[in-house]
């Protein structure tokens, strides 16, 4: 996946977190910020290891 794609994928996931909390699914809304959170880091760690070369 290049790097547009998991950006789209992180501000995807985080926008349906916003939502799932506005509507009351606490639960759901919990692991989508996880897995947006994930992805993020994981995201800039392939970034750091890209620069670094």
């Amino acid at each position: 996946m290049n790097e547009f794609k998991k950006d789209v994928f992180v501000g995807l996931v985080s926008f349906f977190g916003i939502l799932s909390f506005i509507f009351g699914q606490f639960i759901i809304s919990t692991m989508l910020f996880g897995i947006a959170a994930l992805s993020s880091t994981m995201l800039a760690d392939n970034r750091a290891k890209l620069e670094r070369f």
